[in-house]
């Protein structure tokens, strides 16, 4: 019986899911992230303490034992429900602008891609974040981060993307992609970061 699936609050990129099976022990299994990166889970029982730090390794949770591998059937098997109820992890494309609020004709064509990512989930929601490089006044530029933001929000609209929810922010100059100094030109700051989930 499948009893949870853990995150580590300390290393966000560990996945671990838990087991609590009636006729075996319960034991943890450190799990590879969709985006390739695979933290690390220290268990801490009452006969000991591990740490697991390589996808497909696990544990019993008492800690008696040190990690080992476990077999992709047997965590199928013993996970393959909880793993099937893992949310979709959430999809972010960036699109780059001209020097006014004109899309770039690469980042246009990125356009029928996020609307595709969009159909594929059951709820959408859609967050839309303009930003600008640092060229001209801090006050300017948050407004037209917000320019670019409505300026793409609404392209995804009209082309017939469906959500349930979407929000349009600013950054301005705020969160550089490539830090540099005021009054710096820069092609990739002047952008919008779109993240579908």
């Amino acid at each position: 019986m499948v009893a949870g699936i853990f995150r580590s609050l300390i290393i966000p990129s560990v996945l671990a899911l838990l087991l609590q099976a009636c006729a075996s022990e319960s034991y943890i299994v450190l799990l590879e992230n969709p985006d390739g990166h695979t933290g690390a889970v220290t268990v801490s029982g009452a006969k000991g303490k591990q740490l697991i730090k390589t996808a497909g390794d696990g544990a019993l949770l008492d800690g008696s034992q040190a990690p080992a591998p476990v077999a992709a059937d047997k965590i199928r098997k013993d996970f393959g429900e909880a793993m099937a109820a893992r949310p979709q992890i959430p999809k972010r494309f960036i699109l780059y602008f001209q020097s006014d609020a004109t899309l770039t004709i690469e980042s246009e064509g990125q356009l029928p891609a996020i609307i595709a990512e969009a159909a594929g989930r059951p709820v959408v929601d859609v967050s839309v974040v303009g930003h600008t490089d640092t060229m001209g006044k801090a006050d300017d530029n948050t407004a037209l981060a917000l320019v670019r933001a409505t300026v793409v929000a609404n392209l995804l609209k009209e082309k017939g993307m469906k959500y349930h929810d979407m929000t349009i922010e600013s950054h301005g100059e705020r969160n550089l992609l490539v830090p540099t100094p005021d009054e710096v030109y820069e092609p990739k700051n002047r952008r919008v970061e779109v993240s579908v989930r």
